[in-house]
């Protein structure tokens, strides 16, 4: 059995309690990992993490309150040697290449952490990148011209376009948009116009019908 010393520390990041509990479950039967903290907003995460310098963070891709994508960088930038593992039930061929470019070291849908949760938290501990295998062969691509699948569609959005658009789905306003991203209104309403430019959308209310019906798809 591994030391205690030895073992790999985790930060727990996700704002469903069910969820957590579910992880610590998994992680309290591997003798070489530990939960050394759990939190439920990116604001708590980066705290915590400053404080107890973590191995791992497992991060949720979709907070209450705060965003992944920053989340990622922030931690990368305040806690050196901390790697970032994400795990989410969105759509990886959308959202892996992304947390990586972000800074993160792995990335794992839900529906997979039952059976491959464990061996993704070692291979990223180690230094390792992980992906699904789906994504390591190289199939994150274009579905021919199928430009009407929202998940095609968004692939135009940049990342941060990307957070804003999920943000519009979850009902938030440009407003509250941009306090929680830490910028101007008149920054957010950019973003919004190049969304709805760039998804060939006609005005403000068919933005927020097709973010909606996209976050409540999630």
């Amino acid at each position: 059995m591994s030391k205690p010393d030895s073992r790999i520390r985790i930060l727990v990041v996700d704002d469903h309690p069910i969820v957590r509990l579910g992880i610590r479950q998994m992680i309290d039967a591997e003798a070489d990992l530990e939960i050394c903290g759990e939190v439920d907003s990116a604001e708590a995460a980066l705290q915590l993490a400053q404080r107890l310098a973590p191995d791992l963070a497992l991060v949720d891709l979709s907070l209450a309150r705060g965003t992944a994508f920053g989340l990622i960088r922030d931690l990368r930038a305040a806690a050196a040697g901390l790697r970032v593992l994400v795990l989410s039930m969105h759509d990886e061929t959308l959202f892996a290449e992304r947390v990586l470019r972000a800074g993160a070291r792995g990335y794992i849908m839900k529906q997979a952490a039952i059976e491959g949760l464990i061996g993704a938290i070692r291979q990223v501990a180690s230094g390792r990148v992980y992906v699904s295998e789906r994504i390591a062969q190289g199939v994150l691509e274009r579905i021919g011209d199928r430009v009407d699948e929202p998940s095609e569609l968004l692939h135009g959005l940049t990342d941060r376009e990307l957070e804003v658009f999920e943000l519009i789905g979850r009902g938030g306003s440009t407003a509250g948009i941009a306090r929680e991203l830490a910028v101007s209104v008149k920054t957010v309403e950019t973003y919004r116009s190049n969304i709805k430019m760039k998804l060939n959308l006609k005005d403000a209310n068919e933005l927020v019908r097709f973010a909606t019906t996209w976050a409540q798809g999630m």
